[in-house]
């Protein structure tokens, strides 16, 4: 196991700057998640760690190693891929041993690992299959398989669940947060799913445009995102923004604030509820509903035509074009600028 730390990492393609000066420190055992939208640099960042990419200034360090000129291969990481990356006429025991029996470990070795990494992973009855009689969650168990029997101090998984379905994805999930929880390694994992983020990571780290956002617990960045961008990505439905205008007349006394023209409110779907127009901070008319069955996903609309969505218990009573209006603690309510997307409270 080892901590890995990044100084002023820089990657350029030529003249085009792609990471930006990142920094970052990861504790030893600690389960890191990069997310951000596609384009962010998250795999990129990913692979700086790996070797596999050159870094173009700064350093990247492994425990007490730095390793900006160390192969991929001496690093001590073992990287996990969004694809499987099997050898289609070798068994699951003999894709599993290969890369130890490359560094030539002992053979009794090379076994003992296999086995004890098939048992942790349940695929012990499928060693003597090929990957074709596998099905997509088993091949991804094998794939971790092969990176596990390496021991290695850094486990890299590179959204290693997008090929799944729904079904298969929740359950690798799991068994991905029970091997950390066994093995106490440290992990770094790319999603841009924020859903795995904020069910897998001990920290979240918040990629835009090859740069940190924020870095925090998945229950900070929800409760306390540090700008708008971030406040956005973390939650599901997004945060709602609306402008002073947007909001009812008693808003700003409900909400017990002085909303002005250089501020941005976010109100979360899930905290907004159904009331009177008396206790309303928005009111919107209603354009759709998605039953999902424990909950319901209501579009709407305000009267300054800004699209919002509220996450509600059961479906309103209203009818499609008829308004409904909706209330929020006062402190369930986040505030940025305008102009910079900075937090203001």
């Amino acid at each position: 196991m080892a901590s890995l730390t990044l100084r002023n990492v820089v990657k350029k393609y030529g003249d085009v700057q792609v990471m930006h000066g990142v920094d970052l420190d990861i504790v030893d055992g600690e389960f890191v998640v990069f997310v951000g939208p596609s384009g962010c640099g998250k795999s990129t960042l990913l692979r700086m760690i790996a070797g596999l990419e050159e870094i173009s200034d700064g350093t990247v360090a492994i425990g007490d190693r730095e390793v900006n000129d160390v192969a991929a291969s001496k690093r001590g990481v073992a990287m996990v891929f969004q694809t499987y990356a099997l050898y289609p006429h070798m068994t699951v025991y003999k894709n599993m041993a290969f890369g130890l029996k490359q560094a030539k470990t002992d053979p009794a070795e090379i076994d003992k690992r296999v086995r004890d990494a098939a048992e942790i992973l349940q695929i012990t009855d499928y060693l003597d299959r090929s990957p074709r009689n596998l099905s997509g969650g088993q091949r991804q168990r094998v794939a971790i398989g092969r990176a596990i029997v390496r021991h290695p101090e850094v486990f890299l998984f590179d959204e290693p669940l997008s090929n799944l379905d729904a079904a298969l994805r929740v359950q690798t999930r799991l068994e991905i947060a029970r091997l950390h929880e066994r093995l106490a390694t440290t992990m770094i994992y790319v999603t841009h799913d924020q859903v795995e983020a904020m069910t897998l990571a001990d920290k979240i780290v918040v990629l835009r445009d090859g740069r940190i956002e924020q870095v925090g617990s998945p229950i900070e960045l929800y409760e306390t995102p540090g700008n708008a961008f971030v406040a956005q990505f973390i939650g599901s439905p997004k945060m709602n923004f609306f402008s002073a205008g947007d909001l009812t007349a008693p808003a700003a006394s409900l909400l017990g604030k002085d909303i002005n023209a250089n501020m941005q409110v976010g109100l979360r779907p899930e905290h907004l509820t159904v009331t009177d127009t008396t206790n309303a901070v928005v009111d919107g008319t209603l354009e759709l509903v998605e039953n999902l069955g424990e909950y319901a996903l209501v579009h709407l609309l305000t009267p300054t035509n800004v699209e919002f969505i509220a996450k509600t218990e059961k479906p309103p009573t209203v009818a499609k074009g008829e308004s409904v209006s909706f209330g929020i603690k006062p402190e369930l309510a986040h505030y940025f600028d305008a102009e910079s997307g900075l937090r203001l409270n």
